[in-house]
């Protein structure tokens, strides 16, 4: 039987990674290439990175999340694309089921990544995050990033799109000092991104979302039986 298999391209965004992308690259040392498009880490993350040798890393000015990794996708030297958060880790398993979706004959050209996500080292299974799923692997010729989004970024895909059936796992935040970093970055760009569309302030909403967005994943998508590590989440 023929191999139908086809070179992989890992790729990564960092900023400020150490204590996550070691486990990272590890779980992905299986990829023919892993490129890591750095946005100047200051806690020896670069280094870590620059030393590694199946790592190629490329330091690049952060404006926002779909730029960065538009940039980092324009790196690859193959079609099939394996892009990661630097806070995720591919299993075993997980690994398997990669390298017999990376095909020429594949049936789709883009695959959807259920998640298993990790607060402190500890499981969290509700608050909604039960049904996340994300592209994290697919052909570099059949998808683009959505410009428009900047924040949660967007990949438009071209064709047919699978479901793996091994999860991901997903390391949230170190800590909540950690987590507080991440949101308010997070807001920022989301403010940007509502500038761009000139979307009006609404007070209302101001007021109300946050509420409706703990109450719908603490109470009604079961965050409460996460405990107390449920709560960064709901927030």
């Amino acid at each position: 039987m023929i191999d139908q298999s086809e070179k992989i391209s890992a790729l990564i965004i960092t900023y400020n990674e150490i204590g996550y992308i070691e486990k990272c690259i590890d779980s992905i040392e299986f990829a023919d290439e892993i490129i890591v498009v750095d946005s100047y880490s200051t806690d020896g993350t670069y280094e870590y990175l620059n030393s590694h040798p199946k790592v190629r890393v490329i330091q690049h000015e952060f404006e926002n999340y779909t730029a960065q990794k538009s940039f980092a996708l324009k790196q690859a030297s193959n079609d099939w694309v394996l892009f990661l958060d630097a806070d995720e880790v591919v299993t075993d398993q997980l690994r398997n089921e990669i390298k017999c979706k990376a095909k020429k004959d594949s049936e789709h050209c883009a695959y959807w990544f259920y998640r298993k996500f990790m607060f402190k080292n500890s499981r969290l299974r509700f608050s909604g995050w039960q049904t996340d799923k994300n592209y994290r692997l697919f052909r570099k010729s059949k998808a683009q990033f959505c410009k428009e989004k900047i924040v949660h970024e967007t990949l438009i895909v071209k064709g047919t799109s699978g479901i793996l059936k091994q999860k991901l796992m997903h390391f949230c935040y170190k800590n909540y000092e950690d987590y507080k970093f991440k949101m308010l970055r997070y807001g920022r760009l989301k403010a940007k991104e509502a500038h761009q569309k000139n979307k009006k302030f609404n007070y209302l909403l101001l007021v109300f979302k946050p509420f409706w967005k703990f109450f719908n994943h603490y109470i009604i998508r079961l965050g409460i039986l996460d405990g107390k590590k449920g709560l960064p989440s709901a927030i």
